[in-house]
């Protein structure tokens, strides 16, 4: 009692055992089992020859024993899946479908989730490439080989044959472990491979179609092409260098803005030539003059290809961009054949109709009940991507995979599903303010994607079986750290009314040290010798803490590191969380009624024919007071 004890091999062995074991579970990722609480085998029977095989015994019996588990959960897990994802997406909503849901929801909003404070962190476990996949695999190989190193050199120090046995039977131990995790990084990146295989054999169609070069040979590159060839030249060929600009206009713009923040250079147009991989880029999602004199100043339209992208072809203000464009090359001596490229629906349609008027021009598909707001994985997003070097094949992929993962009724395993629940619990709380707060600048436009696809799906005021309601979360953007000295303050001490979902990274594209310096102002020099890494996550947990310690809700979406695919995953995500909630709240998450009334009123102002009865009604309208006018 008291005194202090010399290390053996076998009390060693009995640490050894503490640790976690870990094994292959659902989706290909390592799960861990739990502490082993045995007594060693080699502290038992250390002096025995057989202890080594005794305890080999026991480790491969517990392995077994797991892999059965994991495999009989996988096996549940398949009989639980309650629908197909993707094109069945509007199945959510049928009976089936509530009734399953209905008691999830009853039972979150009386549990954890109507008090969730900082108690709900999803994961998202999708492999973000091979390393990421087998990276904890390599830590408990890298440790073994350590432990290695070490009772190698205490076998040598050893000065009995009994000591020696005992040493090499934890040398042994820890080869056979390198064995099992190595075999586990294996079988992980296997799992990875099979999930993205089928999507990908399935998406080459698409891509392949977005590769067509028009009909000039791909050998002579950008030779002799117009804009618009160049353009689409640039789909097929990964980094060949325009000469273009690309300009792109349509409803559907927040997308493409979320997509080229996300996943290309912050400062991407200020690059020279041969550091972008494709041409620069702008995006035309307003009508206001100043900004479209603006663009003008900093394009050259006679060499820039322009994508207009409208299902109807009678967006307003898409349509009006066009017309200043049709007009400027015009005037400039170009065909508009050249440089310009629509993405509108098949077969009907103003813009269909202009481009037989001119002879077919170069177009892509808008699917058939694909509104703007779930529009970038379709040729709205992907065609830009390609053309900004964007691994599509990835961003479909990782959205392939997050459905994959999103189609069991259990919470637990669904993590569209825990989100929904999490907001729609929220919001039977009273909590009508829905914060989507990333701390990644990659990610600032991925809220305002975000606000829309949630604004506009579930902002509604009848259910689908025609009974009047007043439903929605108004979203607000939020930007980490930049907003921690605007918004906070609000989010921590004032009303009661919101929800933050915080955007997390577990790694970021790069690392920035802080150099140090100012020794003599503390408050200053303890930041020398981090990294900039370091500081946001810091000031992100930090800002987590004080609301959960404010009892305000809060949860955090963890995504390893940001690319093409854990970008399609959160894109899928969203997307699938926003039907679930469409589907608790029983509405139609896939129209927008109230959009269309402004729209009605802006014809009939700017005297468009068939509208003279509702310039009627805003004629009619009780005049300003004056009274009231400053």
């Amino acid at each position: 009692m008291g005194r202090l004890v010399k290390t053996t091999p076998a009390a060693q062995e009995q640490q050894e055992e503490k640790r976690t074991v870990v094994g292959t579970g659902a989706h290909g990722r390592l799960v861990k089992t739990g502490d082993v609480q045995r007594t060693s085998p080699a502290a038992n029977t250390a002096k025995t020859p057989t202890a080594q095989s005794v305890y080999q015994k026991a480790l491969d019996e517990a392995m077994m024993k797991r892999a059965a588990a994991d495999q009989k959960n996988k096996e549940r897990g398949r009989k639980s899946y309650n629908r197909t994802h993707a094109q069945e997406v509007r199945e959510i909503t049928g009976d089936k479908t509530k009734k399953s849901i209905t008691p999830i929801i009853k039972s979150a909003a009386a549990g954890y989730a109507a008090d969730m404070v900082g108690a709900a962190d999803t994961l998202l476990r999708a492999p973000s490439g091979l390393n990421y996949a087998a990276s904890q695999e390599r830590g408990e190989i890298e440790a073994s080989k350590k432990n290695i190193a070490a009772y190698t050199e205490k076998l040598k120090a050893a000065k009995t044959e009994e000591e020696r046995q005992q040493w090499q039977t934890l040398i042994d131990r820890n080869k056979r472990l390198i064995e099992i995790n190595s075999k586990a990084a294996g079988e992980r990146v296997k799992n990875y491979q099979d999930a993205t295989k089928g999507a990908q054999e399935t998406l080459q169609g698409t891509y392949q179609k977005l590769r067509k070069t028009a009909s000039d040979n791909m050998e002579k590159a950008n030779e002799g092409l117009t804009p618009v060839g160049k353009y689409l030249n640039n789909v097929g060929v990964a980094g060949t260098q325009m000469v273009a600009d690309a300009a792109l206009g349509g409803g559907s713009a927040l997308g493409p803005i979320m997509a080229f923040n996300a996943l290309c250079h912050l400062h991407y147009n200020d690059l020279p030539k041969n550091k972008r991989k494709g041409p620069k880029f702008y995006v035309e999602d307003n009508v206001d003059p100043v900004r479209m004199r603006d663009l003008l100043d900093v394009i050259e339209p006679a060499e820039t290809c322009f994508n207009v992208i409208s299902k109807s072809g009678a967006t307003s203000e898409t349509m009006t961009q066009y017309l200043v464009i049709l007009d400027l090359l015009k005037k400039a001596g170009v065909s508009v054949k050249d440089n310009v490229i629509f993405t509108t629906d098949a077969k009907k349609g103003n813009l269909k109709k202009i481009s037989d008027e001119l002879g077919g021009v170069k177009s892509y598909v808008l699917p058939d009940g694909v509104g703007g707001r779930f529009s970038e994985l379709c040729p709205v997003g992907l065609l830009p991507a390609a053309v900004l070097g964007v691994d599509i094949k990835g961003l479909l992929a990782g959205a392939a995979y997050m459905d994959s993962i999103c189609r069991s009724s259990s919470m637990a395993k669904n993590p569209a599903l825990a989100c929904a629940v999490l907001q729609v619990a929220a919001m039977n709380g009273g909590k009508n303010i829905g914060v989507m707060m990333p701390y990644s600048d990659n990610l600032k436009y991925l809220a305002d994607w975000y606000c829309q696809l949630w604004a506009e799906s579930l902002g509604k005021n009848e259910t689908l079986d025609g009974k009047p309601c007043n439903v929605g979360q108004t979203p607000v953007k939020s930007l980490g750290v930049t907003d921690q000295h605007s918004q906070v303050q609000l989010y921590t001490e004032g009303p009661y009314d919101k929800v933050v979902t915080f955007l997390s990274l577990k790694k970021y594209a790069c690392e920035f040290p802080i150099p140090k310096g100012c020794e003599s102002i503390p408050d200053v020099s303890f930041l020398g010798g981090h990294t900039m890494e370091e500081l946001i996550r810091a000031e992100n947990a930090a800002t987590a803490y004080a609301l959960t310690k404010a009892g305000r809700m809060n949860y955090t979406l963890w995504i390893p590191e940001l690319n093409a695919f854990t970008l399609g995953e959160l894109l899928f995500l969203f997307e699938l969380q926003t039907a679930y909630a469409g589907a608790m709240f029983n509405i139609n998450t896939f129209n927008q009624p109230g959009v269309e009334e402004g729209k009605k009123a802006t014809f009939a102002l700017l005297g468009k024919a068939g509208y003279a009865q509702k310039k009627q009604e805003l004629d009619s309208l009780p005049e300003k007071k004056a009274d009231y006018i400053v």
